[in-house]
This record gives C-alpha cells, structure tokens and sequence, in this order.
C-alpha cells in the first residue's frame, strides 16, 4: 500500500473568520482507511486548543468513516462536501496543489521520512500569502494563539 498524508488547515470561528492557513501535513504510514485517517488527525487535533479543532470539512471518500469516532474523541464536528464538488473545498484543493511542488502526484511517501514530511510542513508554512497580508500562515497562527477565542454566530448544521 503507498503511504499517504492528509491535510488540515486551521480556521477561527468568528463572526469574520480568520483564516491562517497554516497546514498540518498527517503521515499515515500504514495506508489511509478510516481507521488510521481517524487515529492519525485525533493524534495531531489533540495537541490543538480547542478552540483550533471545532469543525472539519472533508469530500466523501471513505477514509472518514469513522468520523464519529474522531468527533468522540477531539470534539471536531465533521462536516461534508457534496459529492463531486471541489468548488466547496477551494483553499484544500489549492493547498494540495501547492504541496504538488513537493510530493508529485503518484509519489511514494514512504520514501519520505517524517523528519522529512516535517521539514517540508515548516517551510510550506513559512510562505508568505497574499491573502494574509503577506504574513507567513506560521504567523498567522502566532496571531491568532495571541488573541482570544470566539465563538460563531453563525448557525451550524451537522
């Protein structure tokens, strides 16, 4: 089985959402079914404040059949996209074509050492974006563990 990885970047609920960014690259050694999908972000999310891990927004692949398991453990609220609809994940699919640039399509990621995969998270987030004002999403985030949490006003439907 090829290893893979999954991504996450990390949102603020507010009533203007700020967003960082900021990547979290997920090794998954031993394939991408639903179990090792859900060990691997409930690992990564329980490092997180809780502030940083409210909800997640993923297409309709199985690997995250067992979202209610990582929804138990993390407190993340799982959401889903519409089948075929890449349009409703833009900044995911933008990120993944940005991380093109270092893994190519069809790369075997067991080649690649977590210190590696490591190394490549770091400098994926020490690039500056436009979007954020030409901040880093490294300090974006910075920014945003300096400020207080908010909650939603918007209303939220599973």
């Amino acid at each position: 089985m090829n290893p893979s990885f999954r991504t996450h970047r990390l949102h603020r609920p507010s009533d203007t959402p700020l967003t960082t960014s900021f990547t979290l690259l997920v090794p998954l050694p031993n394939g991408h079914t639903a179990p090792e999908v859900q060990a691997g972000i409930a690992a990564v999310f329980g490092q997180l404040p809780a502030h940083l891990r409210l909800s997640l927004t993923w297409d309709r692949g199985g690997e995250m059949a067992h979202h209610h398991v990582l929804t138990a453990a993390t407190g993340t609220q799982v959401y889903f996209c519409d089948p075929h609809s890449p349009w409703q994940r833009p900044s995911n699919e933008n990120t993944n074509g940005l991380l093109r640039q270092y893994f190519p399509k069809g790369t075997n990621l067991s080649a690649h050492t977590a210190e590696h995969i490591a190394n490549v998270e770091a400098e994926f987030n020490d690039r500056p974006r436009k979007r954020l004002g030409w901040k880093t999403p490294a300090e974006a985030l910075a920014d945003l563990l300096q400020s207080p949490p908010t909650t939603s006003s918007v209303a939220l439907t599973p």
